[in-house]
């Protein structure tokens, strides 16, 4: 059985990249927020869209690969279960940003509570999640990282494709 070693780039490091990423477009979503010029209604519609598009992608890979790979392989998936709730619940939101006809203030309302969920649901993957897939034993979580990672350029090809 492969050891996976610390340095190696694994599955919960792609995963957690994204996670940082994320977090990124919601500060600067934040800082929009607060501007009065007149073209922060557009730049927020375009960030919250790019928001939206990168937690559909993360989401969709964790749900094809990462999940069911801990699903075999863990005794316990209440914590897995768990976040099959807060995607549906993130999946929600993500559908009404995208469906807004506006950029009010219910917009605004909907992205912050959407990044709460996240935030939420990132400090349970780090904090028990992660650690539980890195203890387990036969899961090699480097040879997934590559499979996380092919799957997610390809999602986000076919979503530059929608968009463009």
């Amino acid at each position: 059985m492969p050891i996976t070693k610390r340095s190696e780039p694994d599955a919960c490091g792609l995963l957690d990249a994204d996670h940082r990423n994320v977090k990124k477009l919601f500060k600067a979503y934040e800082e929009l927020t607060k501007s009065k010029a007149g073209s922060a209604s557009q730049k927020k519609r375009d960030l919250a869209l790019e928001i939206c598009t990168e937690l559909t992608v993360h989401a969709q890979i964790e749900e094809e690969i990462f999940y069911p790979a801990l699903r075999e392989t863990l005794k316990d998936t209440d914590l897995l279960d768990e976040a099959k709730v807060e995607h549906a619940s993130a999946k929600d939101l993500i559908a009404q940003i995208q469906e807004a006809a506006e950029v009010d203030d219910m917009f605004d309302a909907k992205v912050t509570v959407l990044g709460e969920y996240i935030d939420h649901h990132v400090r349970e993957e780090r904090n028990e999640i992660f650690v539980k897939a890195r203890a387990a034993r036969g899961l090699d979580l480097v040879a997934m990282r590559e499979a996380l990672a092919a799957r997610k350029e390809e999602l986000m090809a076919e979503h530059a494709g929608v968009t463009a």
